[in-house]
């Protein structure tokens, strides 16, 4: 069995993130093919249950805990270098020779580094085989969050969307293969020629979100990273804009705000028709207990895994054109699509009132992600990519 050393910028464990979900689902997967020693930076504690997890399916784990104090020395650096400050935030030279010094001694057939933010711990490990996965387009994410930004942040935005453009193109040459999660992505990336990056999706653990019949609670939901500026605007505008216009004719309609790390402007829209749960130990408590799911985002990148979530637990779905772009499931027959606030509220009201038409479109988007989206397919996939890089040399 081929060694694999793959790096990732946070520990793949609880999944309450976009990044830690995936990592998680692909060493899952990959421990099938392949002996896996993580590296693993982070900046929170990690416990004896995480790592209990993730040992299910490594052979070793190595876990680099970066200190608040580290974390801001390394941003005032990074802000007088070219460096994105992502990257700088991750990154340390101690860290990076104890990374260099165990690849060295392991000598794996192949690295494997989740997002750009890590490359700078093994790009220079010229001898041995590598894989980068950019995931989403972090500088086009970027980019789209200035102008809804405070003015006096926006300088900030457009300079990390500069600087990450660019070290995504200088990391590309030092990678032999890469990927990236939609092909909306591929498009969006700033790399000639994008088609060398190959489109590696998300999956659905399609055994663990399975609908189960219950009381519903709620008529709306929204969940996600509720620190994460394209779920708090999303958050914000769904009860602050399409809920107002909804109680103009249905006043009763309650709206579940669900997922992790709530900011205080998320937390300032709870009231006596919006609650806000903060982390669910089980997310699929949060599905069950609604009528249908709204995701109206209007900026980010990526493939959103709320939806394919909320779609393999048979809720009907409505969002924005810009995260469907990504999913691809028909508008009108798998998935509704709203362009502004009046359009949301009126498809909401739809679906609320129009029991058949609510179903069809349930029952539509399941089969649609059910079939579609399959880790184990995805991840054999890049498995072969990465033995595809094993073969040349």
């Amino acid at each position: 069995m081929n060694k694999l050393a793959v790096i990732t910028s946070r520990f793949p464990y609880p999944l309450d993130k976009g990044d830690k979900l995936r990592a998680y689902h692909q060493i899952k997967e990959l421990s099938n093919h392949q002996e896996i020693t993580l590296f693993c930076l982070t900046d929170e504690r990690v416990t004896q249950n995480q790592l209990t997890e993730l040992e299910k399916f490594c052979k070793t784990i190595h876990v680099y805990r970066l200190t608040r104090l580290q974390i801001i020395l390394n941003l005032i650096k990074t802000i007088f270098s070219r460096k994105p400050l992502q990257v700088g935030y991750f990154f340390s030279k101690k860290y990076h020779k104890s990374i260099h010094d165990k690849i060295r001694d392991l000598k794996p057939d192949h690295i494997y580094c989740q997002l750009v933010r890590c490359a700078e711990y093994v790009k220079n490990e010229f001898d041995i085989p590598k894989t980068i996965d950019y995931m989403d387009t972090l500088s086009k994410g970027m980019e789209r969050r200035i102008p809804s930004s405070p003015f006096y942040i926006r300088p900030l935005l457009k300079m990390e969307a500069n600087r990450l453009k660019n070290y995504e193109s200088i990391m590309f040459d030092y990678f032999d293969k890469h990927t990236i999660i939609s092909h909306q992505d591929q498009e969006l990336i700033f790399l000639e020629p994008s088609e060398k990056i190959v489109v590696i999706p998300n999956g659905i653990d399609i055994n663990y979100f399975k609908s189960k019949k219950k009381e519903k609670t709620y008529n709306l939901l929204f969940n996600g990273n509720m620190q994460y500026e394209p779920n708090v605007v999303s958050a914000i505008y769904i009860a602050k804009k399409i809920l107002p216009i909804i109680h103009k004719t249905h006043p009763h309609v309650t709206l579940l705000i669900s997922g992790t790390s709530p900011t205080k402007e998320v937390l300032s829209l709870q009231n006596d028709h919006v609650t806000v749960s903060g982390w669910l130990e089980d997310i699929r408590d949060a599905y069950n207990s609604a009528e249908l799911f709204i995701a109206p985002m209007q900026i980010g990148t990526g493939l959103q895994n709320k939806l394919l979530e909320a779609m393999a637990m048979e809720l009907p779905c409505i969002t924005s054109k810009l995260a469907n772009n990504a999913l691809s499931a028909k508008p009108g027959k798998e998935i509704l699509i709203g362009a502004n606030e009046e359009e949301y509220a009126s498809l909401v009201i739809e679906l609320l009132e129009n029991e058949e038409k609510s179903n069809e479109i349930a029952h539509n988007g399941f089969k649609y992600v059910t079939h579609t989206f399959n880790w184990t397919t995805s991840t054999k996939k890049l498995n072969s990519l990465m033995h595809s890089t094993l073969i040349q040399q």
